[in-house]
């Protein structure tokens, strides 16, 4: 072990401020499977069809994807600790109402205020982080990531544990959670100050004008669709009680976890990027035609659901990856205009599947939803020659590894913790499903010559 392998201070030796925005953060990644256990009996109680359950997805992630676009415009006016005092304080109120409320098209309006808030807080959250934690860059992204990996694990459970009770209690819950967090982040967390130069609103729209930032996007959207069609309308097919689903999820989120933390990286060093996005989008796509083909057979459906967590883990860290690789432009804005186009595709995908359940049968959404992901596949191939450039650059620490790494030192200085905040401010979007942060630590936040 090296001097200073010894001497490194341990990630979990941190400010109370990072550990409330950190504590904040594993209940907001909760939220991203937290009602999948309540949908069947949603949809009995208030007696709503699946396509209308399914539109908590669609209202909240189009949403989100909407206010992505905006995040760093109000974030560069606001600062960073009133963008998340906003964006607590938001998720707050309308997870609340949401339990409170008698409709289901009254949730779904209030859902989508909650997307709002998650927008706000998800962007700016690693920014803080980043900026209070002690022990570096680095040592900020092993807590982020362990925030995520308990968030997104927890969440199925704790909604299965409270769907038991009822289905208000999942959205009671988080309002309470967040209430704590929310005081926690006034009480703990530093004044920011607010960026000398502010962000303009139409960065991340003309950002897609770059090929290769609107293919990597486009990939985003398609592999996202078979992704939220089985976290949407698998637990429809399982006939499971809440918190028998919230189990199925749960394991479901640990498999993300760890493959989005670990299993991505050490995939993408022994094949490179590309050759391991291929080979997981076609046993995605694969897995979700499993579900499609036998969606009578319940052990088939669990199974192939929990299997996925390997491939949407692997999916979510190294497609971000390489959104962040071959994109010409500064990374917050690669990271927001990514954010917009991929959590479209989430977002439509379950309220389609619920229309078509409607109009034809329970195969044809699984059976759309691998061919949308096969397509994903089809579709990143046409930038293969800038992920493999973006892979030998990183391996060889070219000109841009160079700049990436003094830019990462300016970032990591002790004195500069504003810097810190503005160079990675609405980075914290790209790791709602579990996208890679480490991978962006090597990449190009510019053109390259």
């Amino acid at each position: 072990m090296s001097a200073d392998t010894a001497s490194a201070p341990s990630p979990f030796r941190q400010p109370k401020a990072v550990w409330a925005v950190a504590f904040a953060c594993v209940i907001s990644f909760m939220g991203i499977g937290l009602v999948d256990p309540i949908l069947p009996s949603l949809a009995a109680q208030l007696c709503a069809s699946p396509s209308q359950v399914e539109l908590l997805f669609t209202s909240y992630l189009v949403v989100t994807a909407v206010a992505m676009l905006v995040t760093g415009w109000v974030s560069s006016r606001l600062g960073a600790k009133n963008t998340l005092i906003v964006g607590l304080s938001l998720i707050v109120v309308f997870s609340a109402i949401a339990g409170a409320s008698g409709s289901i098209g009254q949730i779904v309006g209030f859902r989508a205020g909650w997307g709002v808030g998650n927008a706000l807080f998800i962007a700016t959250s690693l920014a803080v982080i980043v900026g209070s934690a002690s022990g570096g860059f680095k040592g900020a992204i092993v807590l982020y990531e362990t925030a995520l990996g308990v968030g997104i694990a927890c969440g199925p459970l704790l909604g299965g544990l409270l769907g038991d009770i009822s289905w208000r209690g999942p959205f009671f819950g988080v309002g309470v959670l967040m209430l704590v967090a929310l005081v926690a982040t006034a009480i703990l967390v530093p004044p920011t100050p607010r960026p000398a130069q502010r962000s303009s609103i139409s960065e991340p729209v003309k950002a897609l004008r770059h090929r290769a930032l609107a293919t990597t996007g486009v990939t985003g959207l398609l592999y996202n669709w078979g992704f939220f069609t089985i976290l949407g309308y698998a637990p429809f097919l399982m006939h499971l009680s809440a918190l028998r689903l919230g189990g199925v999820f749960c394991a479901w989120g640990v498999l993300v976890a760890i493959f989005a933390v670990f299993g991505a990286p050490i995939l993408k060093a022994r094949f490179g990027t590309a050759r391991t996005l291929y080979g997981s989008l076609v046993l995605m796509a694969l897995d979700t035609l499993a579900i499609g083909l036998f969606p009578d057979r319940p052990g088939v459906v669990i199974g192939a659901v929990i299997v996925s967590g390997v491939f949407i883990g692997t999916n979510n860290t190294l497609v971000t990856t390489a959104v962040m690789s071959v994109a010409p432009v500064p990374r917050p804005v690669a990271s927001a205009s990514y954010g917009f186009v991929r959590f479209i595709g989430g977002g439509l995908a379950p309220f389609a599947a619920g229309k078509l359940v409607e109009h034809y049968n329970v195969h044809v959404p699984f059976v759309l939803g691998a061919v949308a992901v096969l397509a994903a596949a089809v579709v990143l191939s046409t930038v293969h020659r800038a992920l493999a450039e973006a892979d030998r650059e990183e391996s060889h620490a070219g000109p841009s590894q160079r700049r990436t790494d003094a830019e990462q030192a300016v970032r990591d200085t002790p004195a500069l913790p504003e810097e810190a905040v503005l160079a990675d401010t609405a980075l914290g979007e790209d790791r709602v499903l579990g996208g890679d942060t480490q991978g962006r630590l090597s990449t190009n936040d510019h053109p390259r010559p």
